[in-house]
């Protein structure tokens, strides 16, 4: 159910939070995508789908700014996480370490405690545990916690449900619904049996890049 947007946490205006036009990015002198035009709206999810190899991570890193596009534009009317494969944490920092160092570089939602993120997402008790000793399944939700501390309404995730059990991709679907009431905007890629997370979203199917043959 979508929050009233005199109750949300990011009331922004019908501007799209993202828009891309015209952006086509290569890599070597090969395409990998584009040019594409898409819009990331308050309140919804960006599905972009597509095989893998088909430019879902590029075409994020290009949208967070970590590549740069070879054509097109990028217009941003929101702050962004990016939630990429790498989970961006500090192997020899604990738990508790690593979002309060989080927190100092990207700043915290109000109201948001590392405590409460921790439980939010099931890794209550392992405040003091080195983020090298634990499990892939716990080293996402570490990654999850810092994006739930995260003041930026808009997310960027490439492929959020990887390295999760049943239990974290419900915890993912749980953040995500919670995010988009509070009037928050989400792009994010998957493929495989998490294609459609249960939120409000459309899906952007990634086209081949002009001049390759579709496969």
């Amino acid at each position: 159910m979508t929050a009233d947007a005199t109750h949300r946490t990011f009331p922004f205006a019908a501007t799209p939070l993202l828009a891309a036009d015209g952006l086509a990015f290569s890599r070597n002198g090969e395409p990998v995508f584009g040019p594409l035009d898409l819009h990331v709206d308050a309140g919804e999810a960006l599905l972009i789908h597509g095989a893998n190899g088909a430019g879902k991570t590029s075409l994020l890193r290009v949208l967070a700014c970590l590549l740069r596009a070879d054509a097109g534009r990028v217009a941003r009317a929101a702050t962004l996480a990016f939630l990429g494969h790498a989970p961006g944490l500090k192997a020899e920092l604990s738990a508790r370490e690593n979002l309060i160092a989080a927190c100092g570089i990207a700043g915290r939602r109000d109201a948001r405690t590392v405590s409460a993120a921790l439980d939010t997402v099931g890794l209550g008790g392992y405040d003091d545990a080195l983020f090298r000793q634990l499990s892939a399944g716990q080293k996402k939700r570490l990654a999850l916690a810092r994006l739930w501390l995260s003041p930026a309404a808009l997310w960027l995730l490439d492929e959020p449900y990887a390295n999760l059990d049943l239990d974290g991709i419900a915890l993912v679907n749980q953040l995500l619904g919670e995010h988009l009431d509070a009037g928050g905007g989400v792009l994010l890629s998957t493929h495989g049996a998490q294609a459609a997370p249960p939120v409000r979203h459309r899906v952007f199917p990634l086209p081949p890049a002009s001049g390759e043959q579709a496969a």
